[in-house]
């Protein structure tokens, strides 16, 4: 079995879009799995639910007081978000020393190249999908990024 990323990146694309939490495919000796883990996010309530001594129930009260009223970037319901469509690198230049493709507060248009993903010793330039103001970039440079993980929040 001949496997090419671009065979991977259906066998991704089948597994995001039909709610499938894997997929493997034998033939003979050779398999491919594809499998999308869960992430959990640990709630800041269990500690509240836990039955507690009254000065740590004060405590986390106090802490849940003090929390941002300010929504963050990530939470406001106008962003879009630009996410990778496939596992590598992180880049925001094009060169170590070049200037980045956009930095944040900048202006993007649709199909501009905002930055590369190198895979398999491949530079794969990723282009906005929409024109907007960029609000957030996500990621650091050189950082390895996922499949599907958020790199950059876009304001329309």
């Amino acid at each position: 079995m001949k496997i090419e990323l671009e065979y991977i990146e259906k066998l991704v694309k089948l597994v995001s879009e039909n709610e499938l939490s894997e997929i493997t495919l034998e033939e003979g000796e050779k398999a491919i799995s594809v499998r999308k883990d869960k992430v959990v996010i640990p709630a800041a309530t269990a500690a509240v639910a836990q039955p507690a001594a009254a000065p740590v129930q004060s405590a986390i009260s106090t802490t849940a007081e003090n929390v941002k009223e300010e929504p963050t970037p990530s939470e406001r319901a106008n962003l879009t978000k630009i996410t990778s469509p496939m596992v590598g690198t992180f880049y925001k230049a094009s060169s170590p020393g070049s200037a980045p493709f956009t930095e944040v507060g900048k202006s993007v248009s649709a199909g501009q190249v905002v930055c590369i993903i190198e895979a398999m010793k491949m530079m794969n330039e990723i282009q906005a999908e929409i024109a907007g103001r960029v609000v957030e970039i996500c990621v650091q440079d050189g950082e390895p990024v996922e499949y599907g993980q958020v790199l950059f929040l876009i304001e329309q």
